[in-house]
């Protein structure tokens, strides 16, 4: 990540969420880690509860997730190797329940056809998993978290200066396509010549919290100089967002929703947060994005 503009214990701060997020952002990365927080597998268990990855995707995945510090492998005999978490794996999962609960108060439902009306309705509740990644897919891109940062810090920032912060050593015309990426994705809105956070946008004050404090070694329950300790009561949503990004859809699989921790959770230690197998499927889960509107309209 380039260096910022903003203080240096702050630059700190957002280069290690920054990082954070390219080891667990690439697709199916999250998957993998709640299908190990139970308890370590061997590559043949992992398997059927990830079926529809092939051997030249789960393997690249486990070894990118191992280089990270997340998985570890561990040899139990001679040809009996375990997959499962590291310990900074584990303290992770609490943050992973954050960014779900994030994901399911603030992004759209699907839509799937009740079989009584044929009628489109929105499902009651997307998978964990899925709402994880699909918020990964809105801060995850290089520059947001620092331009989210900024805003927040800051409040309304003309772009010049938000160019200055966020991206120095850029050219000011390289941050309008970052920030209008946020705009579309309702993050952030721009009034006039400045750009500000949204409600959406200020709601994200716990993922980061809990980010923050993860990448740092902190407890989660700790407060942030920027991100604060509580949300604002006083915060609205403005969803639902149409998604821009596709998602490959996953198996169905019915199982019981997730009991999520609130945010100022501390992530504990043994035994730490562990998701059922069917915890990753709370539903048929439909092909994502569903059809944007022709004009105008929020996505994500």
């Amino acid at each position: 990540m380039a260096t910022t503009g903003l203080p240096r214990s702050t630059q700190v701060d957002v280069q290690r969420v920054t990082e954070s997020l390219e080891m667990i952002t690439p697709l199916w990365s999250v998957w993998i880690l709640m299908t190990l927080s139970a308890q370590p597998l061997r590559y043949a268990e992992i398997k059927p509860r990830l079926s529809w990855l092939n051997d030249g995707t789960l393997h690249p995945k486990l070894r990118r997730l191992a280089d990270a510090g997340l998985v570890e492998r561990t040899e139990v005999a001679q040809g009996h190797v375990t997959y499962g978490l590291t310990g900074r794996g584990a303290d992770l999962m609490p943050v992973l329940t954050v960014i779900a609960a994030w994901g399911e108060e603030h992004l759209e439902k699907p839509l799937v056809q009740n079989k009584d009306t044929g009628q489109l309705e929105p499902l009651t509740q997307v998978a964990p998993a899925q709402n994880i990644e699909d918020t990964l897919a809105l801060i995850g891109p290089r520059h947001a978290t620092a331009i989210l940062w900024v805003l927040k810090a800051r409040g309304a920032t003309s772009a010049k200066a938000l160019a200055a912060a966020a991206m120095p050593g850029y050219r000011l015309s390289n941050i309008y396509p970052q920030v209008d990426r946020l705009v579309e994705d309702g993050l952030v809105r721009k009034d006039g010549r400045a750009y500000e956070l949204t409600s959406n946008g200020q709601a994200l004050a716990p993922v980061y919290r809990a980010l923050a404090a993860w990448a740092a070694g902190r407890p989660l329950a700790d407060s942030h100089p920027v991100w604060g300790q509580a949300p604002a009561a006083a915060q609205t949503q403005s969803g639902p967002w149409l998604t821009t990004q596709p998602r490959v859809p996953a198996p169905a699989t019915t199982t019981p929703a997730l009991t999520t921790l609130p945010p100022s959770t501390p992530a504990p230690a043994t035994p730490h947060t562990a998701w059922k197998p069917g915890d990753l499927f709370s539903h048929q889960i439909p092909v994502r994005p569903i059809a944007l509107p022709q004009a105008g309209g929020q996505r994500r």
